[in-house]
């Protein structure tokens, strides 16, 4: 970690330099079975894709409102740091009716319908996959993200100090982001590289946020990103922290 990295953007890009190949996020779904994993390389991926997606086809800029009515999935974790690769504002379970833009998981479609700018629309299914049918007047996300640019440059340049998220209430500069989540990562027992920490905190509070996205990414470490980790059985969840080499947990 160095004074230039303000932005999560920039946790991102470091973590790009120093090991592309290492897992960032590892994903399960104990509702569906799915788990997927993230190397440095491919989560940066998706998010220079996503973040071409909203500055070119959504036309958001640095300071536009970006609701994510989304729950705790890598897919979720992709937006934020799109947002925050763009200058946008991370409205996590914010007013679609107050937002530039809509980001809706399938169980939030109606609710995201308000917003009058853009939406797009996520069927949050396994590897990825599209809507059968996409939702009328969304965007399907799984459809336009994947032929955008594999790099991505902001047409301005995102301020540190500028608004990046709204997450329970509460309004926190990019960093701020940084800060708070360098901060707490020795609390949640990351220290340092080869960290690896498993997270059932839901994304709709910061400290849901901050285990399972960006103190990981801050103390270069990855995150174990579990969704209905209530379905697991104890015996199954040890398994899961051994075989995963998990080193600290936050449930």
């Amino acid at each position: 970690m160095n004074a230039t990295e303000r932005t999560p953007a920039d946790l991102l890009r470091s973590a790009l330099a120093a090991d592309p190949g290492r897992p960032l996020v590892t994903f399960y779904d104990d509702a569906t079975g799915e788990r997927v994993e993230l190397s440095v390389a491919t989560f940066a991926n998706w998010v220079a894709k996503t973040a071409n997606l909203l500055q070119g086809d959504l036309a958001a800029g640095p300071g536009d409102r970006v609701a994510l009515l989304l729950p705790a999935h890598w897919q979720t974790a992709v937006w934020l740091l799109a947002c925050a690769s763009v200058g946008a504002v991370a409205d996590v379970d914010g007013n679609a009716a107050a937002a530039d833009v809509v980001v809706s998981g399938p169980d939030t479609l109606e609710a995201a319908r308000a917003c009058s700018g853009e939406r797009v629309a996520l069927a949050l299914r396994p590897l990825g996959g599209r809507f059968p049918q996409p939702p009328q007047g969304f965007l399907d996300y799984a459809v336009e993200a994947p032929g955008q640019g594999d790099r991505f440059a902001p047409f301005a340049p995102v301020d540190p100090e500028g608004p990046a998220l709204i997450v329970a209430g509460a309004e926190y500069t990019a960093a701020e982001v940084v800060e708070r989540a360098r901060t707490e990562a020795p609390a949640l027992d990351l220290t340092g590289p080869g960290a690896r920490l498993l997270s059932g905190l839901p994304y709709d509070t910061w400290e849901g946020l901050s285990a399972g996205l960006y103190a990981p990414l801050a103390a270069g470490g990855s995150v174990v990103l579990c969704r209905n980790l209530d379905r697991l059985a104890a015996d199954a969840l040890d398994r899961r922290i051994d075989s995963e080499r998990v080193t600290a947990t936050a449930r």
